[in-house]
């Protein structure tokens, strides 16, 4: 009988450790495809942040652009008043 219980024995401590060998790689691969998703995740961030940089930069090159306009304008408008002032004035 010795010799029975020793291979229950064996068979339960194999069946345990087989046991734990699943949940262990179980737990691997969970951790491997949540690291795939947060890489994901990283790439998807760092591709948005690109764009609105470049969003950023063009935006500013526009207001820029738009001040630089708007100096002109005044510009041509104080000329427009005095033109008109000296006209005025004769």
């Amino acid at each position: 009988m010795a010799a029975g219980k020793t291979v229950k024995s064996a068979i339960e401590e194999l069946r345990n450790a087989v046991t734990g060998l699943d949940h262990a790689i179980d737990s691997r691969l969970d951790r491997e495809r949540d690291r795939g998703e947060i890489e994901g995740e990283v790439r998807r961030v760092n591709t948005d942040r690109s764009r609105l940089a470049q969003e950023l930069d063009q935006s500013q090159f526009r207001a820029n652009r738009l001040e630089e306009v708007n100096r002109e304008v005044s510009r041509r408008l104080v000329t427009a008043m005095e033109t008109i002032r000296a006209v005025l004035d004769r």
